[in-house]
């Protein structure tokens, strides 16, 4: 049985786009592709969902394992690295439509395993595409970009100086006004600059994947369809993310009285949506959108990390009984960079899309929470 925010989330689905539509999702078990499959294959929507599970000989299905027995619901096997394995799955599955959403997407771990970063998120992303290519019908893609991609974005004069001393040399340049002040380029819009400069190897990686999609596109006619989703978040979202973590130390605080929360930098802002509001723009970028095109996703509104530890401090207090907390900062969850500042500009998505994240982020929290209690 679906929760209630769940529920609402598929009442807003076009049924008439989906319904009986033959959906292949690589990355299924994943974070956004087990909501992904959620929606599309509940008995409302009703897509025929075909997802590809990496050949090994104990899956992970914990994220899916609520959806294995309905009948419109199939796994196939298959590798990200193996182009063969790809088109077979698009043929045996005969996809309509293709999500990509399998990727290394966390962004501590690229610093480490910067190859394998790149080798999953580029070269999977090309073999995923020249699979399309080859096959035997036509079929629609959507590849899941991110905010990462944007690299340092510049919020005026003063942020740009600083970064300079940082950085030694800041590409593109940033745009200024007639008095030789820097423009801010918060919040972020599609036609802001790519820099390389204050990202990750995740971030570049997903930007060069996202290149590959593009030359797809204007090359080969490839209908890929281009989303860049801000921070999303709830229930499932794996423990390395910062809000599942301080949801799940929070959680250990009410059931068992756990007295501080360990974080690494609490200063950064970003843009935080609820996934299942991502996946709805996922869908409709599919339906309305234009290929070759990017549509931000996001909320427009910026939170610091401690302003989220202290709104799911209160979100607690409010709903459980749970002590005062400290935080404590933890040295290994430091990153070589990290981006000061991210925060989206979707109006294009609103306009084009017809898209509007709608679930408040206190709603998000209080779910991510109340998971974690049941499975500490």
């Amino acid at each position: 049985m679906q929760n209630e925010t769940t529920q609402q989330v598929i009442n807003r689905v076009n049924r008439k786009a989906w319904k009986d539509r033959r959906v292949l999702i690589i990355g299924i078990t994943g974070f956004v592709g087990s909501w992904l499959s959620e929606i599309l294959s509940s008995p409302e929507v009703g897509a025929k969902i075909y997802g590809l599970v990496r050949r090994q000989s104990n899956p992970n299905l914990v994220n899916i394992e609520h959806i294995l027995h309905r009948n419109n619901v199939s796994l196939l096997k298959g590798d990200l690295h193996d182009i063969g394995s790809i088109l077979t799955a698009v043929r045996d599955s005969e996809a309509e439509v293709v999500f990509h959403l399998a990727a290394q997407s966390f962004v501590p771990y690229s610093f480490a395993s910067p190859m394998d970063t790149y080798v999953t998120n580029v070269i999977g992303t090309v073999n995923v595409l020249e699979a399309l290519r080859l096959a035997s019908h036509n079929v629609v893609m959507h590849f899941a970009g991110s905010s990462e991609e944007y690299g340092l974005v510049l919020a005026g004069t003063e942020h740009y100086e600083e970064m300079l001393k940082k950085y030694g040399a800041i590409l593109p340049l940033p745009q200024r006004n007639e008095e030789g002040k820097v423009i801010s380029e918060t919040p972020v819009k599609e036609t802001n600059p790519l820099r390389t400069v204050g990202t990750s190897p995740y971030g570049s990686s997903k930007r060069q994947a996202e290149d590959a999609c593009r030359t797809y596109v204007s090359c080969y006619g490839s209908k890929v369809h281009l989303t860049r989703a801000f921070n999303h978040t709830g229930p499932r979202r794996g423990n390395e993310f910062v809000s599942s973590e301080i949801t799940r130390q929070i959680a250990m605080g009410i059931k068992y009285g756990r007295k501080e929360v360990r974080l690494g930098n609490l200063s950064s802002v970003r843009d935080f949506n609820d996934v299942r509001d991502i996946v709805l723009g996922y869908l409709l970028s599919i339906e309305k959108g234009v290929p070759g095109e990017v549509y931000n996703l996001a909320c427009g509104k910026g939170t610091s990390i401690s302003g989220l530890l202290n709104l799911a401090m209160t979100t607690a207090k409010q709903k459980f009984k749970l002590s005062e907390m400290s935080y404590r900062i933890d040295d290994s969850r430091l990153r070589p960079t990290d981006l000061p500042i991210l925060v989206g500009d979707a109006t294009k998505a609103k306009n084009d899309l017809g898209w509007r994240p709608l679930i408040p982020l206190e709603r998000t929290i209080l779910e991510m929470i109340e998971y974690n209690l049941a499975r500490i």
